[in-house]
């Protein structure tokens, strides 16, 4: 739903809040056999709680768990051997900051879905405004159309998944699946999280 809203409004990315723990900040929920299994990036402790300066932890090789769950649980999927490669180079790549890998992943997978990416990141922290505020929207809340998923057969459809599941699912159909999710379709202005 998140790359939904992303590619049917016109966004601008928040750049300059405080970093909420337990969010969809550092983390997101893929498929496995055994159903639901979150991936959360680790992130250190810091005084600074703006999100740009939010700083990923590498006491744990994270990267390498979290590449081999995604191997291990969509190698079987149609669309994964087309993304796979390029994703790969750019989620073992070490940032310093939450923030820049976000954005990093977000611009692959834009590019995978064929959008132009033309999003932009927020200047100033603003806590109102004449904008529809998605920062702390529950995206798990939202049902999405059924589509065919790696373990659908042993365990049915699950909901708001990561946009890998989607992808490594459907392809280049991914765009066509988000642009029809009827959500608050072309509405300006719209303040999202990365």
């Amino acid at each position: 739903m998140y790359y939904g809203v992303l590619i049917n409004n016109k966004c601008v990315i928040e750049s300059r809040e405080n970093f909420v723990k337990r969010s969809i900040r550092n983390h997101c929920n893929i498929y496995t056999s055994n159903g639901k299994l979150k991936l959360s990036i680790p992130v250190k402790k810091n005084i600074e709680k703006k999100i740009c300066k939010i700083k990923i932890c590498y006491n744990e090789n994270w990267q390498k768990k979290h590449w081999n769950s995604i191997i291990s649980n969509y190698n079987s999927s149609p669309f994964f051997k087309y993304y796979k490669d390029e994703l790969y180079d750019s989620f073992v790549e070490k940032e310093t900051y939450l923030f820049s890998f976000t954005q990093k992943i977000n611009k692959i997978i834009l590019k995978f879905l064929n959008y132009e990416n033309n999003i932009l990141k927020t200047p100033i922290y603003k806590k109102n405004g004449e904008f529809i505020d998605l920062r702390n929207f529950n995206w798990n809340n939202i049902s999405l159309k059924k589509y065919d998923q790696v373990f659908y057969g042993k365990s049915g459809f699950i909901n708001n998944l990561s946009i890998l599941d989607l992808l490594f699912n459907l392809g280049p159909e991914s765009q066509n699946y988000l642009k029809n999710i009827n959500n608050t379709a072309y509405i300006n202005d719209i303040r999202i999280i990365s």
